[in-house]
Formats: structure tokens, C-alpha cells, sequence
């Protein structure tokens, strides 16, 4: 079973998916068709890596007519936030232990 954040890694470790995922945060809502512009991809590739996106939480769609904007969600990111803070304090713990240690063994 995939957590949100094997979602969310797994979707933003393709860099198109990512320099998409950041055009979106950057320039607001946009279409495929904007989207496709300076991606270097056609629109049926565009449309997929948008459906992976969208699949993790990261993008939302919505219908006017007979185009699909996508926006990035807002907290998208926040259980790669919180992952991130928890190996953050970790990592401090253990330096803070081994720098206790080194004293330790110095004195």
C-alpha cells in the first residue's frame, strides 16, 4: 500500500511532472494547452503526467467548457513537509548524540 508521501515523491521525481507541478505554484491556474507551451511534449504526455499529479493530490481540475484547468493544491506538500521536519529532528538528534559522545571520549 502507498502512502501519500510514495505518491507524492513517486509523482514529483519525473522532472517534467516537477517543473510542471512548480509552473502551476509559479503562474496559478492554467490549461493543457498552456501547459504544453515550453514543455518540449505533446499534449497527450502532458495530459498524463497532469493525471499522475492529480492522482497524488498535488493538481486539481476543473471543467468551464470544453477546456480543463489545473491548479496546484494548497497543503499538497504538507506530508512531505511534516516527513521532512521529522528527519530534520532525527538527524539533529543524532549529531547532538554524537557530538555528546566525541566530548565523551576527548575528556
Amino acid at each position: 500500500m502507498s502512502t501519500d508521501q510514495d505518491l507524492i515523491f513517486r509523482s514529483l521525481s519525473d522532472p517534467t511532472r516537477r517543473a510542471m507541478f512548480e509552473r502551476l505554484c509559479r503562474q496559478g491556474e492554467l490549461t493543457v494547452t498552456e501547459l504544453t507551451t515550453q514543455s518540449g511534449i505533446s499534449q497527450p504526455g502532458v495530459s498524463k503526467h497532469l493525471n499522475l499529479l492529480k492522482e497524488a493530490g498535488l493538481i486539481s481540475a476543473r471543467h468551464q467548457g470544453r477546456q480543463t484547468y489545473y491548479s496546484p493544491q494548497l497543503n499538497a506538500l504538507a506530508p512531505l513537509v511534516e516527513w521532512t521536519r521529522e528527519m530534520a529532528g532525527f538527524w539533529q538528534n543524532s549529531l547532538d548524540r554524537l557530538e555528546s559522545l566525541l566530548k565523551r571520549m576527548d575528556q
